[in-house]
C-alpha cells in the first residue's frame, strides 16, 4: 500500500495515477486501485475534495459491498412473477413508512418542491435526472412524484448499480431488491435484457429515475459532468428528460452529531425533448448539455456563485 500517496503534491498524484493506467481501467478496477492507496480511510470530505481535483467525477466516495455479478435468474426487471409483484408490495408498504418516518423525524426535510407541473402534465414516459448526493435523495424524488400524484396509475422505477441489488446489507437491500428497482449488469445477457426492459417501461409510461453523474458525493452541492447513459435511453425510446436538481441549506434542526440537517428546495424543470433534425448522437450531446446547463443554471442562481471546480488537470474531465 503507498500510504504516502494522499500526502503527495496533487499533480505528483495525477501522474502516479496516469502512470499505472488508472484512466483506462473500469470504475471497480479503479475503486480498488484507490483502496490499495488508502484512499477509503480518508474522511467522506476529503475524498470529495480528491475526486474533484483530480476530475474524478464518475467514482463513488463510498466504500461499497464488492459487486456479485446479476444472473438472468435472479432479476425481473418487469415483475411477471408472482413472487416478484408479492415482494413489491410487501416492500413499497415498508418504504412508504419509512418515508413518512423520516419526515416526520425530519432526518428528510424538503422545503420546497418547485415546478412540480413539469411532472404533472407529461402524457409520456420519461427519464428523471437527478443529483445524487445523498442515500435519501431517491426518497425526495419518490415524494415528488407522489405529490404530483402520478403514483396512481404510473411508477417511478431507479435504475442502481449491480452490487446494491446483489449485495447491499439491511432495510437498503431489501428496498434495492424489490422497491422498483432496475439494477445494471455486468453480464452482456442481463444488460441485453435490461435495455429491452428500459424501453417497455418507457413505452408504458412509466418514469425512469436515472442518476447520469453516475456517482453519490455526499452533501456535494455542486452539479457534477453528466454520463450519456440516461440520454441514451431517452433518445431510443423517444421520451423526454425531465431535470430535477436539488438544492441545499442548512436547516435549524440538528441530526445526532449536533451538525445541521439540510433542507431541500427541488427544482423539477421542464421537459428536454430531442429534435428531429439531429442524429440520435447528436441529440444525445444536446440533451445532456442544456441538462447540465439547467443544473448549473439553478446551482448558480441558488448559491449566488459561479459554477467552478477544484479540478487541476482539464484534459481528465473531457
Amino acid at each position: 500500500m503507498d500510504e504516502n500517496f494522499f500526502n503527495k503534491d496533487i499533480d505528483e498524484q495525477l501522474n502516479i495515477l496516469e502512470n499505472e493506467k488508472f484512466f483506462n481501467k473500469n470504475e471497480i478496477e479503479q475503486s480498488n486501485l484507490l483502496r490499495k492507496k488508502g484512499f477509503f480511510k480518508l474522511d467522506v470530505e476529503e475524498r470529495v475534495k480528491f475526486l474533484e481535483r483530480a476530475g474524478i467525477f464518475h467514482l463513488d466516495v463510498n466504500d461499497d459491498p464488492p459487486t456479485i455479478p446479476l444472473t438472468l435468474d435472479k432479476v425481473d426487471y418487469l415483475n411477471k412473477k408472482l413472487s416478484s409483484k408479492i415482494n413489491r408490495e410487501i416492500a413499497y408498504g415498508s418504504a412508504e413508512r419509512f418515508l413518512k418516518k423520516i419526515i416526520k423525524e425530519k432526518k428528510l426535510i424538503i422545503k420546497e418542491i418547485k415546478g412540480i407541473e413539469n411532472l404533472k402534465n407529461l402524457d409520456t414516459g420519461a427519464i428523471i435526472t437527478c443529483n445524487h448526493f445523498n442515500p435519501f435523495d431517491c426518497f425526495a424524488v419518490e415524494y415528488v412524484f407522489r405529490e404530483a400524484k402520478l403514483n396512481r396509475k404510473r411508477r417511478l422505477y431507479k435504475v442502481i448499480r449491480e452490487g446494491n441489488y446483489t449485495n447491499f446489507p439491511g432495510l437498503y437491500g431489501y428496498f434495492f431488491k424489490n422497491c422498483d428497482t432496475l439494477p445494471l449488469a455486468s453480464n452482456k445477457k442481463v444488460m441485453a435484457e435490461f435495455i429491452k426492459s428500459v424501453d417497455i417501461l418507457l413505452k408504458r409510461k412509466h418514469f425512469i429515475l436515472i442518476y447520469a453523474e453516475q456517482s453519490m458525493w455526499l452533501n456535494y452541492k455542486k452539479p457534477k459532468p453528466l454520463m450519456d447513459g440516461a440520454f441514451r435511453f431517452a433518445v431510443k425510446s423517444n421520451v423526454p428528460v425531465v431535470p430535477i436538481f436539488i438544492s441545499m441549506q442548512n436547516s435549524d434542526v440538528t441530526d445526532e452529531n449536533e451538525n445541521p440537517v439540510l433542507e431541500y428546495i427541488i427544482n423539477v424543470e421542464k421537459p428536454i425533448y430531442k429534435e428531429e433534425h439531429l442524429s440520435d448522437k447528436e441529440n444525445i450531446a444536446s440533451m445532456k448539455e442544456k441538462n447540465y446547463e439547467v443544473w448549473k443554471s439553478i446551482y448558480e442562481d441558488f448559491y449566488k456563485i459561479p459554477l467552478e471546480y477544484t479540478t487541476e488537470k482539464e484534459k481528465i474531465i473531457n
